[in-house]
C-alpha cells in the first residue's frame, strides 16, 4: 500500500501526523532528509524539529542527499520505514533529488511500502510539479532549476502555509493551473493511502 503524509509544517507531525502512519512509535525508523534547508538562510527550524522528535521519543537519522550516490542512499534507507523530507527551498531540494537519483529511489521505496512524509517543500516535490513554490510575493532562488516537474506521487498540487491574506492571489493562480490544488494551513495535512486522499489536522480544509 502506498502511504504518504503531506503536511504544511513539522510541528503537526510531532503532535499528530506521525501517529497517522499506522506504525507504533517504537517501530518507526525515520530517515530525515534536511537538504532543502541548505537553500534558505537559517536551519533553526530543522534543529527545533530534531529536538522535538527526540523529546517525543521518535527514532530518526538525518541525511543530506546532495552529492550522495544511489548506493549510499539505498544503504542509508535500507532499515528505514519512513522517508521524511523537510521543508526549505523547494528548487534546491528538487535539484539535489534529480542529481543524486533519489527521485527513482523514493518511488521504489514507496512502492515497496516505505511511508513518505513531506513538509512544505518536502510535500511540494511529491506533486506533479512544484509550480506553487513560485506563487507568492517573495522571490525565491531557483538555483538554476528550470524544469519544475516533480515526483508525481499524487495527482494534485499543494499550497502550504496558507493564510487568509493569500486568498485573492491563490484564487487567480488556481484558475490558471492545469492541476487540482489543495490548500494547507499550518497544522494541517493530506494523508494518502493508495488512491484515497484524506484531509487531516486542525480546522477545515480551505476551498477556493
Amino acid at each position: 500500500m502506498k502511504k504518504l503524509l503531506l503536511a504544511s509544517d513539522g510541528a503537526f507531525l510531532i503532535h499528530e501526523g506521525y501517529k497517522l502512519l499506522g506504525t507504533p512509535k517504537a517501530k518507526l525508523n525515520i530517515g530525515y532528509v534536511t537538504t532543502a534547508s541548505k537553500g534558505v538562510g537559517s536551519r533553526e527550524y530543522v534543529e527545533r524539529h530534531k529536538a522535538a522528535m527526540t523529546a517525543a521519543g521518535y527514532r530518526f537519522a538525518e541525511i543530506d542527499i546532495e552529492g550522495k550516490t544511489k548506493a549510499k542512499l539505498y544503504a542509508f534507507f535500507r532499515n528505514k520505514n519512513v522517508i521524511h523530507a523537510e521543508g526549505g527551498n523547494t528548487f534546491y531540494l528538487l535539484k539535489a533529488i534529480r542529481e543524486s537519483g533519489f527521485d527513482h529511489i523514493i518511488k521504489k521505496l514507496v512502492a515497496g511500502g516505505v511511508a513518505y512524509v513531506g513538509t512544505s517543500a518536502g510535500a511540494y516535490i511529491a506533486c506533479p510539479t512544484i509550480e506553487t513554490s513560485t506563487w507568492g510575493p517573495k522571490i525565491k532562488d531557483r538555483y538554476g532549476l528550470e524544469n519544475l516537474a516533480a515526483l508525481n506521487l499524487v495527482p494534485f498540487l499543494l499550497k502550504a502555509h496558507y493564510t487568509d491574506d493569500l486568498k485573492k492571489m491563490l484564487t487567480v493562480k488556481i484558475k490558471q493551473c492545469k492541476y487540482p490544488v489543495r490548500i494547507l494551513r499550518d497544522g494541517q495535512g493530506i494523508l494518502v493511502n493508495d488512491d484515497t486522499y484524506t484531509f487531516v489536522g486542525e480546522g477545515k480544509e480551505v476551498k477556493l
